[in-house]
């Protein structure tokens, strides 16, 4: 008797049992979970196209607990074949001015149609609303406290309000919206969902203050709007401020004036500085230390750009070896 060959299953739906569907909060999106949304030519609204979707994450959560892994969960439990990329979870507790400034700092380097996920949320469980903010053909999604502020200049974006239910998990925590709310909706998001369907539209987004610079009869003004982790001080001050033709220029900072270099390389070690920094800010160094230090600054500092018309004070705090021997020579008695 010939063997038999092998059953033929096109047409033939599999069998499942009750016990392996995925409970509903694992659920997929309906939409293909392989699409993204990417600005269109004319309005910059992003509509679903057929490359990989991006999903970031900026939080204040740090790495030692759980938190970020739970995000990431409820993501890939949604739309599993998204790219999750960790912009930072280092932001200052609760500091929704730096969680801005790190978005701000990263959306312009990602494609069109990514979904920028950011909680720094000191507001959680109270009754401030959740946001989908889409401008720039990307699309931001956390908490309405101002977190988004550097994307809402102009006209050219909307934010939806997070209520409609079949978005998020089935069961909200009121400590963990980063988790229940946020992710889902992002992941939604990514998986092709328009974010519109999300909730109503929001004519009135929560901004911030937002640090920038103005000219004054000293020159250039502006403050730090960050510190980085080497000591950096980045100001609001754009490269920009002070084009065209003219003497030198210098930035002042805490009664010091300081020349304005090309790279960290042309200070010596142990000097200061300013130079034009990769977010195209003005900044202020310290080679090999911390400015943030040297100059007792932080967020908030003031700091002046202007023409040089007088000597600057010296960038370097270290002494040759023959001026050294001098000194001692001349202590003798």
């Amino acid at each position: 008797m010939p063997a038999r060959g092998p059953t033929p299953t096109r047409g033939r739906r599999r069998p499942t049992s009750r016990s392996s569907r995925r409970p509903r909060s694992a659920r997929r999106s309906r939409s293909s979970p392989t699409s993204s949304w990417i600005a269109t030519a004319d309005d910059g609204r992003p509509r679903p196209g057929s490359v990989a979707a991006i999903v970031t994450l900026t939080t204040d959560f740090g790495t030692r607990d759980a938190y970020v892994a739970a995000m990431k969960g409820a993501i890939l439990g949604i739309a599993r074949t998204v790219q999750l990329v960790d912009v930072t979870h280092e932001v200052a507790p609760h500091d929704v001015a730096e969680g801005a400034f790190a978005l701000e700092a990263v959306a312009p380097y990602f494609p069109p149609g990514t979904v920028h996920v950011g909680v720094v949320d000191p507001g959680v469980g109270t009754a401030r609303r959740g946001l989908a903010v889409v401008a720039a053909g990307q699309v931001f999604v956390g908490p309405d406290n101002g977190l988004f502020t550097p994307f809402l200049g102009g006209s050219d974006w909307a934010a939806f309000e997070l209520v409609a239910s079949e978005y998020r998990l089935p069961a909200v925590s009121p400590t963990f919206h980063g988790r229940d709310v946020f992710a889902p909706a992002a992941a939604h998001v990514a998986a092709g969902v328009d974010p519109s369907r999300l909730g109503p539209r929001v004519p009135d987004p929560v901004r911030l203050a937002w640090p920038e610079s103005r000219r004054t009869a000293e020159g250039v003004a502006g403050v730090v709007v960050h510190v980085d982790r080497f000591g950096n001080l980045m100001t609001s001050i754009p490269a920009g401020a002070l084009a065209g033709p003219g003497a030198p220029a210098v930035v002042a900072i805490a009664g010091r004036r300081l020349p304005l270099v090309s790279a960290y390389g042309e200070l010596p070690r142990g000097g200061a500085g300013a130079l034009v920094g990769g977010s195209g800010r003005i900044e202020i160094a310290v080679r090999e230390g911390s400015a943030a230090r040297r100059f007792r600054a932080g967020c908030g500092t003031r700091v002046v750009l202007s023409r040089r018309t007088t000597p600057t004070t010296s960038t370097t705090r270290t002494t040759s070896p023959r001026a050294a021997t001098s000194a001692r020579a001349r202590r003798r008695p």
